[in-house]
């Protein structure tokens, strides 16, 4: 078996290939990124290069593998600050991998990374899975664009997508990144490691939250799924749970202890606010949940596999 994980240096596409390393021994994963961390490629084919590049993306799907995860992203904060890069990594890059995926012997079962950004505008209070996308980001907008795409070159039989819209991720390891929900993590990253931290947002701020650990989990239940899962349309929003900035900081505080929260400090960040709000917070996921995908149990217990990830790291 044949595997390319694009995005495969970043933290959710490395622990997806140690994942699918330890179901399939045998499997020969290949990860496509700019960098990687120290270790990866002692581990795995990892290739340095432009994911949007065609010729670098045939070379390192050749011609026959067997599945695709599509991760790579300029993240949201980054798409909105870079115009340009946004729409060559994220929407120049999908279409360049789907059409690399075209030229193989066989068609592709592929799991592409989308994001609830999808959404946006005068929206109800709870999502459903009939909410059309009006995404108000060039982020939202290029991710969009990516599903019609993976839905339309599986229509045509050109490979076997299937895509899901990922809340925000909870808890991220290492720095703070480019994306504007890069606070969710940092309010709890940081105060954990004895770090103060500045919020931009108010702490009534609600977010619709995944954990690291069930998007892995997510991905490989995708990717499993019979085609036949997927008849009326191929895209599920994933389930999460809903809490306010407040909530988060007083479940870290019940895990690890009252003096963690007091590292965090709200400091108002006028464009960060403006991306966040229009994010939508709540969601009824019934196909999903109906599909298989799960939703973390409550937010103690992502405070707690972080704290636990880090001192095995």
């Amino acid at each position: 078996m044949k595997i390319l994980i694009t995005g495969g240096g970043g933290f959710l596409g490395s622990r997806l290939a140690r994942v699918l390393q330890a179901r399939e021994p045998k499997a020969t994963i290949t990860l496509l990124d700019m960098a990687f961390p120290p270790g990866l490629e002692r581990d795995f084919g990892c290739v340095k290069g432009d994911v949007a590049a065609r010729d670098v993306l045939e070379g390192v799907l050749g011609d026959d593998t067997d599945s695709v995860f599509h991760l790579a992203a300029v993240v949201s904060g980054g798409a909105e600050a870079d115009f340009d890069l946004g729409y060559h990594v994220n929407f120049d890059g999908t279409r360049n991998l789907l059409e690399a995926c075209r030229k193989l012997l066989r068609p592709p079962r592929l799991v592409y990374a989308s994001s609830v950004a999808a959404f946006g505008g005068v929206l109800p209070d709870v999502l459903d899975d009939s909410t059309t996308p009006a995404p108000q980001t060039s982020y939202g907008t290029q991710k969009v664009v990516g599903e019609y795409l993976v839905a339309d070159y599986t229509r045509k039989g050109f490979l076997d997508g299937r895509s899901l819209r990922l809340p925000t991720i909870v808890v991220r390891p290492g720095k703070p990144n480019l994306a504007a929900s890069s606070f969710a993590s940092s309010i709890i990253r940081e105060p954990l490691a004895g770090i103060a931290v500045d919020c931009p947002v108010p702490e009534t701020t609600g977010v619709w939250i995944l954990s690291p650990r069930r998007v892995v989990e997510a991905f490989v239940h995708a990717h499993d799924l019979a085609a036949s899962a997927w008849p009326t349309t191929r895209v599920a929003n994933l389930p999460g749970i809903t809490l306010s900035v407040r909530e988060m900081i007083e479940a870290m505080g019940r895990v690890a202890g009252p003096d963690t929260t007091k590292r965090v400090r709200f400091v108002p960040d006028a464009r960060i606010q403006a991306i966040v709000k229009t994010w939508p917070v709540r969601f009824r996921t019934d196909r999903a949940n109906a599909m298989g995908f799960k939703a973390d149990p409550d937010f103690e217990s992502v405070v707690r596999d972080h704290m636990e990830s880090m001192a095995t790291a």
